[in-house]
């Protein structure tokens, strides 16, 4: 019988291939002004994009600042001027609402966990965004509950976050242990942070080398460790000790 009773699941990066929606809601959005993105532009505003968003995770900036100021960021960056930035910005967030891609067989994997374990998801981000994406990929049937940093009104890796998830799971009649939940997901100072600040157990989903990529993350894992580290989905049946399924 698996230790873990309970999954929650992160999206962006973890079910969902995050970069993909992000490069074709940047390109409509581009098209949009009247401008071609290059890559370039691409790959910095990626690297702006995160930075607000560590910020917020950190509590330096609000969720208006983030949405709005990345996009300010860039523009004054690369000279780009007469932009309507909260129009850029609508269209940038509905885009990503109704563009997906599985990571890997995600929908398989969380498919076969159904009645094993009881599976939520728990993502930052903009509801109607989130909401959107997860109904149209199908994963919201699959989730017995999902959770969005808007409206939990503070985002991972706080604990606020989870100690509101964990209230609204047993207030609807899952009574759990900490030590009986799993975090998945793909962000070591999002996901693996809050599991361990919040006494959750963690696994971290890397399927490729972050250290490589980034220098500082080696630092964030060395103080946040996960318990538990993958670079395939289908490893979480090993993890959670639940026989794997043909997916």
């Amino acid at each position: 019988m698996s230790r873990y009773h309970t999954v929650l699941w992160d999206v962006d990066g973890t079910l969902l291939d995050f970069v993909y929606s992000q490069r074709v809601a940047m390109t409509r959005c581009f098209e949009m002004i009247g401008l071609k993105i290059t890559e370039e532009i691409l790959q910095r505003y990626r690297e702006i994009n995160d930075g607000y968003w560590k910020r917020l995770e950190l509590g330096e900036v609000t969720k208006a600042e983030l949405l709005t100021g990345r996009f300010t960021s860039l523009f004054e960056e690369y000279g780009i001027t007469g932009v309507d930035v909260e129009g850029f910005r609508e269209e940038y967030q509905a885009t990503l609402g109704r563009v997906y891609r599985y990571m890997e067989d995600a929908p398989k994997v969380c498919r076969a966990l159904r009645g094993k374990v009881r599976q939520y998801v728990i993502t930052n981000g903009v509801t109607s965004t989130q909401e959107n994406k997860l109904r149209l990929s199908g994963l919201y049937d699959l989730m017995d509950g999902v959770f969005i940093s808007e409206q939990v009104g503070a985002p991972k890796p706080r604990k606020e976050f989870f100690d509101y998830c964990l209230r609204a799971m047993e207030e609807a009649g899952a009574p759990v242990l900490r030590e009986e939940l799993l975090i998945v997901g793909d962000s070591l100072t999002s996901d693996i942070k809050g599991g361990v600040m919040s006494g959750i157990p963690t696994c971290w989903y890397r399927p490729e080398d972050i250290f490589e990529q980034d220098a500082s993350a080696r630092a964030v894992y060395e103080r946040y460790r996960p318990d538990h580290e993958i670079s395939r989905l289908n490893r979480i049946f090993d993890v959670l000790g639940i026989e794997r399924e043909r997916l």
